[in-house]
């Protein structure tokens, strides 16, 4: 379990729980609910399933806040960031409430889940790697998030344990290969974006070139990304521009796999960032299966 992992889910303020689960829920069921009719509101138990081994928990405060909206409770047998071991089946939580509620709430907390626990253990792999190799640096992610889902996948990158990087537009400056191109110069696009972000904001300049870097540093930003370099080009490139400009921060990114991530470390690079963390990236198999009254009494004895 990842130190972050223990404070992730205090990150999300509540308010913001019951608004997401009641936009999924709404998302689900805009209106009637037919198949509502066929079980009606007796209480049920339902067993959270975990059907993917060696996973990591992640998306558990998004899951209770879906079913409290609909009147449910919820019992974790594992904390968030823990690992489901290595069994084909184990069971995670117990879910009760009113059967028609419970079923209104399973699929959206289900998708939630899934999604969250797959980066999650997707950056628990990459971290581990890290670490394993001995580098000082932060593994990070990117932008590249599902529309409406950024929040529930950039918290997952805390509880895996690597950088959630910028979490929009408006949190960090990032002056990509267009805006350079548009506005002129990498210097002009500096010293614009500082005039309006002041000092409360870093800005990073994606480079093609150590040449590029070098005008980047000279300009004032605070971070170079090193953008598409094969990794014996990266390590040349990011000890040149330490040794001249030694409080600059170097980023690696474009073309950076889990596969080839270990190419990549270096001690003069400081982040590496994967769009893979989130474009591709797995899911965990979870299902939630409602225990039939039979059952029910027999594991009660």
């Amino acid at each position: 379990m990842s130190l972050a992992s223990h404070t992730a889910a205090h990150s999300v303020p509540p308010h913001t729980l019951t608004r997401l689960a009641r936009e999924w829920l709404a998302e689900d069921t805009p209106n009637f609910d037919p198949a509502g009719v066929c079980v009606g509101s007796q209480e049920v138990e339902a067993r959270l399933l975990c059907k993917t081994p060696d996973s990591v928990l992640a998306g558990s405060p998004f899951f209770t806040a879906v079913f409290t909206e609909v009147g449910c409770t919820v019992d974790w047998i594992y904390q968030e960031g823990a690992e489901i071991g290595p069994d084909a089946i184990t069971l995670t939580a117990v879910v009760r409430g009113p059967a028609r509620c419970l079923l209104l709430g399973e699929r959206p907390a289900l998708n939630c889940l899934a999604r969250a626990s797959g980066i999650a253990t997707r950056c628990s792999q990459l971290q581990a790697m890290a670490a394993a190799a001995g580098w000082h640096g932060e593994v990070a992610g990117t932008r590249k998030t599902t529309p409406g889902f950024r929040l529930v996948e950039k918290y997952a990158m805390q509880v895996g344990g690597v950088s959630m990087h910028r979490q929009d537009l408006s949190g960090m400056v990032m002056l990509k290969d267009n805006h350079v191109w548009a506005s002129g110069s990498i210097t002009q696009a500096v010293k614009a974006a500082r005039s309006v972000c002041g000092f409360s904001s870093k800005i990073e300049v994606e480079c093609r070139s150590a040449e590029e870097g070098r005008e980047v540093a000279a300009a004032g930003a605070d971070i170079v990304m090193l953008d598409n370099f094969q990794p014996q080009e990266l390590h040349v490139a990011a000890r040149s521009l330490k040794e001249e400009f030694p409080t600059l921060l170097i980023e690696a990114s474009g073309g950076v796999t889990p596969e080839n991530m270990a190419m990549y470390f270096s001690p003069h690079v400081d982040i590496i960032s994967l769009g893979c963390i989130t474009q591709g990236c797995p899911v965990v198999d979870f299902s939630l299966k409602v225990q039939k009254p039979v059952a029910h009494s027999s594991l009660q004895k």
